[in-house]
């Protein structure tokens, strides 16, 4: 296929690996910064899309948006139309737990959720969204090597950023889930069901619980970090 509704790459290819940042300019800080010779691929919607290559090997970096429907449209189309294997979100959480320090990385080794997204897939019974095992122990791996703080477990997945219950939080982290985002459980879903590889990485860049937060400028110094870990997954 050569275009989609929300991608049309006039000819420039997408790599099999692709990373998915929410915010369409993360992503162009991305290609601008890690990548060798990016080309942009995608413009629809101003959800900008960039491929390049990192130390030889070929990477895609498009934004997502914001909340699972926005990142799962985009997962189904580069994976069914364009070909990707490996969809890789890289973004920052909230933590939940008081032991997540700021700029920690968080892996989502399986993604918790309250939105409806999962019932068109009209299971018998509830699907538990999970990253593939080899890029977490890629990622574990090279943290530890690289005396990088790293928690891996259950994310929570949420549709509401500014939600009418206040106790949604302190419920789930009760239940040892490590973070709060709002994408991971949709792409995890729409991967398996296609067999393709997913993950979702984050910096830490609040604490919901003991209320510390990070600027915009140490924000930036720790997603450096955080993509240091997930580009190379590409080389996998």
């Amino acid at each position: 296929m050569t275009s989609t509704p929300h991608i049309d790459p006039h000819g420039v290819p997408i790599a099999e690996t692709v990373l998915l940042p929410g915010d369409p300019l993360r992503a162009k800080f991305i290609a601008d910064t890690y990548l060798d010779n990016p080309v942009q691929f995608n413009a629809v919607r101003n959800m900008l899309g960039y491929t390049g290559t990192y130390q030889g090997t070929p990477v895609s970096v498009m934004g997502s948006g914001m909340g699972i429907p926005s990142i799962s449209l985009y997962a189904w189309e580069l994976i069914h139309a364009f070909g990707a294997k490996r969809l890789v979100r890289v973004g920052t959480c909230g933590a939940l737990q008081t032991d997540l320090n700021l700029y920690d990385v968080v892996v989502a080794q399986g993604a918790c959720t309250d939105s409806n997204f999962l019932s068109q897939y009209r299971l018998p019974g509830d699907f538990a969204p999970i990253g593939s095992f080899t890029l977490i122990d890629d990622v574990v791996r090279r943290a530890r090597e690289n005396k990088v703080a790293v928690h891996v477990g259950n994310v929570a997945s949420v549709d509401a950023f500014y939600n009418h219950d206040e106790t949604v939080n302190q419920r789930w982290a009760s239940m040892g889930v490590l973070a709060v985002e709002m994408e991971t459980a949709g792409l995890y879903a729409v991967a398996a069901e296609a067999g393709a590889e997913a993950l979702g990485i984050f910096t830490v860049s609040d604490n919901v619980v003991t209320g510390a937060e990070t600027t915009p400028e140490e924000r930036q110094s720790a997603f450096t970090q955080m993509m240091e870990l997930a580009l190379p997954l590409a080389a996998l």
